[in-house]
């Protein structure tokens, strides 16, 4: 029986473990990337390690999330971030050099290779071939000291694309179009991998803006396989050198297939507040739209911001709406102003913004009160954007140029203009200038007062009795448990940052975490199915430790986050049962009987409710190894011992 793309890289990678689909297997990472938000707290992990070089092929740090420098704690961040790569070999992206995703995929990613970023959307690399995941800062910093990354062997979806796209619809709608059928949750453990003649018609960078909106289904990354197409795209890039064919083989078994015709796919738009609620644009003709924003690490290519310039082309924004270009690297940058379609997006009326994440995360161009914004992006959760009562809208390039001309939600193929025709460059203008590549294992590390050390837990206690200080629902992001925006900055300050936790849902829970702390007891928290969805970052599992929180109860987690909580001593437990969950409410006084005798043993965890005088059990999926973790409080305690 033949292999898949997805089978074929894990193989030639697993250290340890069955490939067979459930199976926990430790595998190689030859990439890494860390941004400047979860980059600090990875390095200050790595410093503790005690290494003295990296031990991956390559690593690059970028600076592309906190750009907003309103005091003095941005910029001393990326001080810290400059010299800690130098100090341990790892590539330094500038800021100014682009968003992550575009800039490794434009000069770092190789088909074949495993990538593993503090990123969630580290899976934009499967659309060259490459086997790319998001991991908490943590786990990349093991990464880095040469530590295999632990997954289960995932189920491989096969979506078999045919047909082609027509005009005015591009490869966000085909995303979508996935969200549509696979939605945001019950992903876990798996793999999309894309097949078929429909290939044809998308470009690597298409591609990635599929990879790359694929975190937001929960599987642990998508993939398409490496072909004349990417080799395209890597001699363009001056690296045809690193390009390698990979492909699936004819007779693979894929343990699902989806088949979606690209010729019967229409405008798409995922509505407020998940990328999973998708219907048609045309559903929304006529309504009034008040902000436009294109670009960000999904759809900022030279190919999306060339479309939409060629759409507003001699046309004016609406009166009554704002638009904003936020290119993906300074290669896009260079290329729509050589090309003159940034002149355009000026003419136009465009706001141009910096190529960084910016308003994806909510770091600048909030929409206003109670505003409709059109996006690009990869995430509409509520309150993202900075604006709480901000409705925002992801669709395509191309429906966002057509939109901000009317000033209404709008179809592009309704506009009345010829489709524009945007050839792909033979060659890009590849310039690796704002990349610092040295090693100086003797620099001095440059720490600003807001660079605090990372936290560590207690062991885990013989008797855990806690309070349970919040209830959710189902599918909290890790939005809602830490938010970004404005309260980036405090990244580095974990005692300040704490202050935070679950601002945008209850401000007090931070406050009632502290107050039963002094009274000896512990912090529980309850949710819902797909606990933790989005980011990766480990600041929602890092925050809650160190306001003792030890335990959270939920009906299923996301796979990134509740790896986070692990690494920092907090128990991802299962409920068995949907009315354990209803049971619960805020005050509930628990106790977990037993934890580290059943830990051990493999059983059941019984918890006591003091309030109904009962008592129900919950499970884990935990390996030996995060058992060992756990009790010990987490990875660094684990590790130094």
């Amino acid at each position: 029986m033949g292999l898949t793309v997805t089978e074929k890289i894990l193989r030639e990678h697993i250290i340890e473990g069955i490939p067979e689909p459930g199976q926990r297997v430790a595998i190689r990472i030859d990439q890494t990337l860390t941004q400047d938000a979860t980059g600090t707290m990875a390095y200050l992990q790595l410093e503790g390690m005690g290494i003295a070089k990296r031990s991956t092929e390559l690593s690059v740090s970028y600076i592309d999330h906190n750009m907003v420098q309103m005091g003095f704690e941005n910029a001393d961040d990326h001080r810290y971030l400059q010299s800690v790569a130098k100090r341990y070999g790892i590539k330094f992206s500038r800021p100014g050099n682009g968003i992550c995703h575009q800039v490794h995929f434009e000069r770092f990613g190789v088909p074949g290779k495993t990538l593993l970023g503090s990123d969630s959307h580290t899976p934009t690399a499967g659309g060259m071939g490459m086997f790319g995941m998001g991991a908490g800062g943590l786990d990349v910093a093991r990464a880095i000291a040469g530590a295999p990354f632990c997954i289960t062997f995932p189920r491989i979806t096969g979506i078999r694309l045919t047909g082609k796209l027509g005009e005015f619809i591009s490869a966000k709608d085909v995303i979508l179009k996935v969200l549509s059928i696979l939605s945001t949750k019950g992903n876990v453990g798996t793999v999309n991998e894309y097949f078929g003649d429909g290939l044809s018609c998308l470009t690597t960078q298409d591609r990635a803006t599929i990879t790359n909106m694929g975190a937001e289904t929960g599987a642990t990354t998508s993939i398409f396989p490496s072909d004349d197409i990417t080799r395209e795209f890597f001699r363009a890039q001056g690296r045809g050198e690193a390009w390698k064919p990979l492909t699936a083989d004819p007779d693979c078994v894929y343990d699902r297939i989806i088949e979606i015709d690209l010729s019967e796919i229409e405008p798409l738009v995922s509505t407020p507040h998940s990328p999973g609620n998708v219907t048609t644009v045309s559903e929304f003709a006529g309504k009034p739209v008040d902000q436009v924003c294109i670009g960000s690490c999904t759809n900022s290519s030279f190919r999306d911001l060339a479309m939409a310039a060629e759409i507003l082309k001699g046309r004016t924004v609406s009166e009554n709406t704002n638009l904003v270009i936020g290119p993906g690297s300074r290669q896009v940058l260079t290329m729509i102003a050589d090309s003159g379609h940034l002149a355009s997006f000026i003419a136009s009326g465009a706001r141009i913004a910096e190529s960084t994440c910016g308003f994806c995360i909510g770091n600048g161009m909030a929409p206003g009160t109670d505003a409709v914004s059109l996006r690009t992006i990869n995430r509409n959760f509520e309150g993202r954007s900075g604006t709480v009562s901000a409705q925002v809208y992801l669709v395509s390039p191309e429906t966002a140029a057509a939109s901000a001309i009317t000033g209404v939600f709008t179809d592009p193929r309704t506009l009345g203009i010829q489709y524009p025709s945007v050839p792909i460059p033979y060659t890009f203008p590849a310039d690796d200038s704002m990349v610092i590549d040295e090693y100086d294992p003797e620099i001095e590390l440059i720490r600003g007062p807001n660079i605090g050390p990372p936290p560590v837990n207690d062991p885990l206690p013989e008797k855990l009795t806690g309070i349970v200080q919040l209830k959710l629902g189902d599918k909290i992001t890790t939005d809602h448990i830490m938010p970004a925006g404005k309260r980036l900055i405090y990244r580095s300050n974990i005692e300040k940052y704490s202050n935070y936790v679950f601002e945008g849902v209850d401000p007090a829970f931070p406050e009632r975490c502290r107050i039963n702390l002094d009274t000896g007891s512990f912090n529980f928290i309850v949710a819902g199915y797909s606990y933790g969805q989005g980011s990766s970052r480990e600041h929602a599992a890092i925050c809650p430790m160190h306001l003792g929180v030890k335990a959270v109860f939920a009906l299923s987690f996301e796979r990134i986050h509740a790896t986070n909580l692990i690494n920092f001593g907090i128990l991802p437990l299962h409920f068995q049962h949907r009315s354990d969950y209803d049971n619960l409410e805020v005050g509930y006084e628990l106790e977990i009987m037993n934890p580290l005798e059943d830990l051990v043993e493999g059983e059941p965890l019984t918890v006591t409710d003091y309030n109904s005088k009962s008592c129900f059990q919950v499970v884990h999926d935990l390996s030996e190894l995060d058992i060992e973790m756990i009790l010990t409080g987490g990875f660094l305690n684990w590790y130094r011992q």
